[in-house]
């Protein structure tokens, strides 16, 4: 069987997006690879194996083009408003907190947050599927 064990994604400055990524979600550094072209920095906590990939290419100095094909990184925490008011107060602007219940069942309740370079990030409250 296979284990997921990271996501990649493309970022022009490394220190924003680290901080980011440490202030937002406690991930910190787990291993750093620096080559001519490129440097690997692997993100985790804690929380879970799975780690966040960001790719510096060195020579590139626009913003990515993230494309109609990316979708988004997701969270779970224990307390979503919590955390809501966190990263307001850290300057992220989370977007609303939406409470998902089509036929009035709730299903999820959760926010969106962009990090640097404009990925999206979903913070999933803890329960039901998401527990």
């Amino acid at each position: 069987m296979a284990q997921m064990i990271h996501s990649m994604i493309r970022v022009l400055h490394e220190d924003r997006s680290r901080a980011f990524y440490e202030t937002a979600f406690g991930l910190t550094l787990a291993n750093r690879l620096d080559f001519d072209d490129f440097t690997l920095v692997y993100l985790s906590n804690a929380e879970t194996a799975f780690e966040l990939e960001l790719t510096i290419n060195k020579s590139r100095t626009e913003p990515y083009d993230l494309g109609d094909g990316y979708g988004h990184l997701a969270v779970s925490v224990t307390d979503l408003d919590a955390e809501h008011s966190r990263l307001t107060s850290e300057g992220f602007e989370p977007r609303a907190i939406i409470e998902f219940a089509p036929g009035g069942e709730k299903i999820a309740r959760f926010f969106f947050v962009a990090d640097p370079d404009g990925y999206q990030i979903e913070v999933l409250e803890r329960s039901g599927r998401f527990g």
